[in-house]
């Protein structure tokens, strides 16, 4: 969870810097990317987590 945590962290300053910043757009694509990354990777990791099968006793 720390993980994911921290790269949303990173994506949301690449992005406000890539903003602000005149002539670093590259830094708000790649905080996008980061942060799209981040979700696909928080969306398999609690898909998968969510998937334990019981068994009989």
């Amino acid at each position: 969870m720390s993980l994911f945590l921290f790269l949303i962290l990173v994506a949301l300053v690449l992005g406000i810097i890539g903003f602000a910043a005149h002539g670093l757009f590259y830094l708000l694509v790649i905080g996008v990317v980061v942060l799209l990354a981040d979700l696909a990777y928080a969306g398999m990791r609690f898909h998968r987590g969510g998937r334990r099968q019981r068994t009989a006793r």
